[in-house]
């Protein structure tokens, strides 16, 4: 049965979204793309697909990766794809050198119909269709006031700074700390015109929030589940393949 859409009347039905796949396996040791990576028995990437696949507020998604990948991942879409008649299209778009310049690829292909777009990193691989729906919602409501969305974590480590030297120079209060994860949520032209001055500019961000925050826009915070890891280190491969047995898969 088709999913009836999260959205209200009054706004955009659905979101499109782009997943960022360009990524390396350095810091894993890996000599390929971590997302090519197995993990309980499939590539990494397919994972995160599924996900994308299973929410019915998804309208249409694409995935920048490297030019050496296209081919493997071009793959994975292939056998995800199928899996489910009403599954939204998934198309390959050729990603850039840096996360941002990926990103701002991404927004420059997405369909001309595209109002709302979310933004996930394919290295997020254990992030669940309920999340991807609540973020559907939640950027719904934060389009009206001008505003993004991200989903994040309280900190419940004790953070520290630390200097040049390795010196600790201050224990800020972690109350207010949040750790940002994908996916983050934007109005497509207000993001897209926030990509141009980047590049204008020289701004080099880690995420698409910090381009709101430069901008003095605002950026709701959307808790998410501790599982919702991004993949960096072998360990990382150990939890997820943790995760994946306890949910059954």
């Amino acid at each position: 049965m088709e999913r009836t859409p999260v959205f209200r009347p009054g706004g955009p039905s659905l979101v499109h979204l782009l997943i960022a796949a360009a990524g390396s396996g350095r810091r894993m040791g890996a000599a390929t793309n971590k997302l090519l990576l197995p993990l309980a028995g499939r590539p990494v990437l397919a994972w995160t697909l599924d996900a994308a696949l299973a929410c019915g507020a998804i309208r249409w998604i694409g995935v920048m990766g490297r030019p050496e990948d296209e081919a493997a991942i071009g793959a994975i879409l292939a056998a995800a794809a199928p899996r489910r008649s009403l599954a939204p299209p998934v198309a390959w778009i050729l990603g850039g050198d840096t996360r941002q310049e990926s990103v701002r690829r991404g927004l420059e292909a997405l369909p001309a119909d595209a109002e709302a777009v979310l933004i996930h990193d394919g290295a997020r691989c254990l992030a669940e269709p309920d999340l991807l729906e609540r973020c559907a919602t939640a950027l719904k409501e934060a389009m009206a006031e001008g505003a993004g969305i991200i989903a994040a974590t309280p900190v419940t480590d004790t953070i520290k700074q630390v200097d040049g030297r390795g010196l600790i120079t201050g224990t800020p209060e972690r109350s207010g700390l949040w750790a940002a994860q994908t996916p983050q949520g934007f109005g497509v032209a207000q993001l897209r015109e926030a990509h141009g001055r980047a590049e204008r500019e020289g701004w080099s961000v880690t995420d698409d929030a910090a381009l709101y925050e430069r901008l003095g826009l605002p950026v709701r915070v959307l808790e998410a589940p501790p599982s919702n890891i991004k993949l960096t280190t072998r360990f990382d491969l150990t939890i997820a393949s943790a995760v994946l047995a306890a949910r059954g898969a």
